[in-house]
């Protein structure tokens, strides 16, 4: 079974195929990093007027690229939510005009579910049940899955995610847009000369809130010079302390569960910082962690064409309603 997978959540314009037995066939991807960093954030109007701009082309190239017709492809998945409204609808309309234009079923795939199962591509994928810490510009979370579709939410962030908090320290710092990594790569410059907290850490529960380390960091930054160094001295600082507290976590959260495989997804988990604390956790604790390539950490459709895939498999259609949730829980979806 050939699927279709189309990604339009935000500013990534991804597009890819994937194959029930010989796997990802193909994926392509545009970003709009340039459009939007003139502005210093995503533009959502501008963000869904691009994706009506590329998505036909990069669904012509991948085809091209998987030696397929329109006539092979026999399913299509589509990321329907969380994400911004405009863009969700530009994937959302085209691949349920191309299902009904077509005849092949379509199924709507919720993004957070993609970045989970996203491991699930590389070459050695992760053994059911882990616990899967998410950490995005929009999302941090702990869950407990049994199996797709079978979760339960452990922890998550009260206030900003991860990712955003990245974006928003990195902005306090004068770096460019995206925020996140200029911020790892000043990290790197840095000493280990600030001591930032390690937020909720010290009180029992998995849920997260990064939003103190950002006044932290700022009020850490009017007391210095503001030099380079300074900057740097500072990102550092907030990064040690973001990837401490999610290893703290992430530690706690196998230990609640009685687990030993931890799946780590979303964007930030391309921070190397981030990977290497959590990988020295694991190993201290006799447990296995799984990371995507880091083409795969950030949005790309190879993820929603395979958990559209396996959806689809399972006999899970919709029908020609145009599906799109900028807010969608997780737990609400169905079991496989």
């Amino acid at each position: 079974m050939f699927v279709l997978g189309i990604e339009t959540s935000c500013d990534e314009t991804a597009v890819a195929v994937y194959h029930a037995n010989r796997g990802l066939i193909a994926h392509t991807l545009f970003s709009q990093v340039a459009t939007h960093a003139e502005y210093g954030g995503v533009v959502p109007e501008l963000a869904s007027r691009d994706h009506i701009r590329k998505l036909v082309p990069l669904l012509k190239t991948v085809l091209v690229d998987a030696s397929l017709q329109f006539g092979d492809i026999q399913g299509i998945a589509y990321t329907a939510g969380p994400g911004l409204m405009g863009s969700l609808l530009v994937g959302a309309a085209t691949a349920r005009s191309l299902a009904w234009t077509w005849q092949i079923p379509a199924i709507a795939v919720h993004h957070m579910e993609g970045h989970l199962l996203a491991p699930m591509l590389e070459e050695v994928p992760p053994p059911f049940p882990f616990v899967a810490l998410l950490i995005s510009g929009g999302h941090t979370m702990l869950i407990e899955v049994q199996g797709i579709g079978n979760y339960r939410l452990l922890g998550e962030s009260l206030d900003d995610a991860a990712g955003e908090a990245f974006d928003k320290t990195a902005k306090m710092l004068g770096l460019d847009y995206p925020g996140g990594p200029r911020l790892a790569e000043l990290a790197n410059q840095g000493r280990p000369r600030f001591k930032f907290p390690r937020p909720m850490t010290d009180r029992p529960g998995l849920d997260f809130s990064f939003s103190g380390l950002k006044t932290f960091a700022l009020n850490a930054l009017h007391e210095t010079e503001q030099s380079p160094q300074d900057k740097a001295d500072i990102a550092f600082a907030f990064q040690q302390a973001v990837a401490e507290t999610l290893t703290i976590k992430c530690r706690r959260a196998l230990q609640l569960s009685g687990l030993k495989t931890l799946v780590v997804a979303g964007g930030v988990s391309a921070n190397r910082e981030i990977r290497w604390q959590l990988s020295e956790m694991a190993d201290s604790a006799k447990a296995k962690v799984y990371f995507p390539r880091p083409d795969f950490c950030t949005d790309n459709g190879a993820m929603i064409a395979y958990a559209g895939a396996q959806r689809l498999m399972a006999g899970q259609t919709q029908n020609l309603e145009i599906f799109a949730r900028p807010r969608w829980p997780m737990e609400q979806l169905p079991q496989l």
